[in-house]
Formats: C-alpha cells, structure tokens, sequence
C-alpha cells in the first residue's frame, strides 16, 4: 500500500505554480498543483479528460466558456478538448485527476 501525506507535499513559489506527480498508473494520472494568490493557468485545451478537486484555498476555474469560484472540498470536471484554466483567489492546492495514465 502507497500513502501520502498531502500537507508534507504542499509548497508554494511567489515566482511560479508548483505542480507534483503523485501517482503515475496505466489508466490515470494524479497531480498536486499549487498556486499563490493571484497565479493563473491561462485557459487551454488539453487531450485528456481530467478532474479537479480543490484541498484549500479559492479560485476560479474555467472549463469552456463557463466559469465557477471553488473553495475547499469543490470539485470540477474538464473534458478533454476543451479549454480549461485555474486563477487563484487565495493561496491554492489542487489535486487534478487525469485520464489516460503513463507508466
């Protein structure tokens, strides 16, 4: 059995997001992302579906045209192909939940 423990592995840079593999399987892949006030994805299309739960923190997530401020214990969808993106409101950690794994 693998564990984490997800505080330990949460950290912040004022210069940039901080983005960490969690878990690599053949079927998906989970990340941790991390973001200051005010830092942004800008809203992109990826090739992969993937879901967004939000640990702490607040932001507005885009997936399309559609936009929604999530705070902790939210989650959001994104289909593959569609334009997605996180602007962080508060201090932010993100587990993403990605389809189409890599190991």
């Amino acid at each position: 059995m693998k564990k984490w423990n997800l505080s330990e592995l949460t950290e912040f840079s004022k210069s940039q997001l901080v983005k960490k593999d969690i878990l690599k399987t053949k079927m998906f892949n989970v990340v941790l992302v991390c973001l200051e006030a005010g830092q942004e994805i800008p809203p992109h299309p990826e090739t992969y579906d993937v879901c967004f739960y939000v640990i702490s923190g607040r932001a507005t997530f885009t997936v399309g045209n559609k936009k929604a401020e999530l705070g902790a214990g939210s989650m959001v969808f994104s289909p593959a192909n569609v334009a997605r993106g996180i602007k962080s409101i508060e201090r932010l950690s993100v587990l993403g939940f990605r389809s189409g794994g890599s190991e």
